[in-house]
């Protein structure tokens, strides 16, 4: 008997998942979404070869565009935007397969003139009936489409191939809107064929912190009530609104930040550790801790909302919330959120969660930072009084920028006799690995077209989401005008107080 070769039975992680024969579909190509994301990640895949040499892109918007007019756009985003280099015969192989549909989209005429490009994209570059659909419009068009691709025989195929639909966050305004648009796109698309985008997801970082938490004994012995004495999770951004009113007034920070990026985010920090990495076991465990999570009774205790005011920031003047261009003076749309949420079981019962995001904050930042209890007994303290002012050990998970790792502990001083001091021990990305870290819209499109759905949200998990969150914006409702925060600080007092109450503080990034 043939003696078996342990190696040639390795599978080699270093191979490429190349995605097939297949067309997406971009409604709302000509926005900033597509334009500075989607088509530059769609180029990048390309170019580091995971597409088909056939791959096609159509785009679908109202502008008046021939198919050149249109390649030219794509053109000039992607070599504005894209992550790897430029080459000018990758974008000529990926040009051949580019084409536009001008159209509105409550238009059934638009979507039938889709039907006639894409059959034909399946004959002539044989995309084999394969067919993705993003959505980078509004929300409120997104059950309108759906319903055109239904009525126009695009939601399902007579040729084998399969169709699915790349939904774009916020998914609804709250748990009632979120079940309708669940409901309407669910009855027209399987489950398996609906991925809802959490670009936070899709990111390097986030997937560390599962490596970091179960595939090493040196960190998931102590993920638990027993060490860790609360965990903070902060998305800050140093920006204010921009160009965006339009789209961000009536939604504000929470809606558009902690009910989806930040609620995942917890969700991987505190879930188990699932039977596999697979879609179902993820998700499964991910569901679980979900359905564990409570608010506090006291919410005005336990929650801040507030809106930048004008002020200074690194040097420059900047508007507050209310002078913005499109903002209502009697705006009541938070641009800052907090909210403590706890978790009912055996391993987290007595930690709390602290989610905070905000912007024209102090810089730009992500980051997970699970704060361990202190030591229980000090011997140092008798003889080194800085000891008695340590921190707490911290583990930072740093999803943006600088993405890596900090450890914080206490470490002696060098030629001292005891003295104490905070040090950190840091994990970079860009130092450890030769390679630089995929944009999260690349791997999450290349998910969606090889089919690979661990990374998106199912509906339960966006609806598990919303009950978390609504009754702290039903509350919020109830408040009027939200408290202002200086433009370049870390947010209103009502943070600050939220903290304090818990006999915490928040840390500074």
């Amino acid at each position: 008997m043939t003696e078996r070769n342990p190696l040639r039975d390795r599978r080699d992680l270093r191979l490429p998942r190349v995605a097939g024969p297949s067309a997406m579909v971009i409604f709302g190509v000509t926005g900033d979404l597509a334009r500075k994301k989607v088509m530059p990640a769609i180029y990048d895949l390309a170019n580091r070869g995971l597409l088909p040499p056939n791959f096609a892109l159509v785009g679908f918007a109202r502008q008046d565009y021939e198919d050149q007019d249109f390649a030219k756009t794509v053109h000039d985003a992607v070599s504005e935007h894209c992550r790897t280099e430029f080459h000018e015969d990758v974008w000529d192989q990926l040009s051949e397969g580019i084409r536009y549909v001008r159209g509105d989209l409550n238009d059934p005429e638009a979507f039938q003139e889709l039907h006639r490009v894409l059959n034909e994209l399946d004959q002539d570059r044989g995309t084999g009936g394969n067919h993705a659909y993003y959505f980078s419009i509004p929300p409120r068009f997104f059950s309108v489409v759906t319903q055109q691709l239904q009525k126009a025989g695009l939601a399902a195929s007579d040729s084998g191939g399969w169709n699915r639909v790349i939904i774009e966050k916020p998914f609804g305004h709250d748990l009632k809107s979120a079940q309708e648009l669940n409901r309407v796109v669910d009855s027209v698309f399987p489950p398996d064929s609906v991925f809802r985008i959490d670009h936070y997801l899709g990111k390097e970082t986030v997937q560390n912190l599962l490596a970091i938490r179960f595939a090493n004994n040196l960190y998931e012995p102590i993920w638990n009530n027993n060490f860790v004495d609360s965990v903070q999770i902060t998305m800050a951004e140093d920006i204010g609104i921009g160009s965006r009113a339009g789209y961000y007034d009536g939604i504000g920070a929470a809606r558009d930040v902690i009910q989806n990026h930040l609620i995942q985010l917890l969700a991987l920090v505190a879930m188990e550790e699932p039977s596999g990495f697979g879609a179902e076991s993820v998700r499964m465990e991910k569901e679980k801790v979900l359905r564990s999570m409570i608010l506090p009774d006291d919410l005005d205790r336990h929650t801040a909302r507030g809106q930048y005011a004008a002020g200074w920031q690194a040097g420059v003047e900047v508007k507050g919330y209310l002078q913005e261009d499109g903002i209502p003076p009697d705006s009541t749309t938070e641009t800052f959120a907090a909210i403590r949420i706890d978790i009912e079981n055996r391993r987290w019962a007595g930690v709390p969660f602290y989610l905070r995001t905000g912007k024209r904050l102090g810089r730009r930042v992500t980051e997970v930072a699970v704060i361990l209890k202190r030591a229980p007994h000090l011997p140092y303290s008798d003889s080194n009084s800085e000891a008695k002012d340590l921190g707490s050990n911290a583990i930072v998970f740093r999803i943006q920028p600088d993405e890596g790792m900090t450890v914080r502990f206490a470490s002696k001083v060098p030629g001292t006799v005891r003295e104490l001091r905070n040090v950190t021990m840091d994990f970079q990305y860009g130092e450890s690995f030769t390679q630089s870290s995929p944009e999260a819209y690349e791997r999450l499109i290349l998910d969606v077209l090889l089919g690979e759905p661990p990374l998106f949200p199912r509906h339960e998990e966006v609806e598990l989401s919303w009950r978390i969150l609504d009754p702290v914006l039903a509350h919020w409702a109830k408040q009027g005008q939200p408290e202002q925060y200086s433009s370049g600080g870390w947010g209103p007092p009502s943070a600050y107080r939220m903290m304090s109450n818990d006999g915490r503080s928040w840390r500074r990034p």
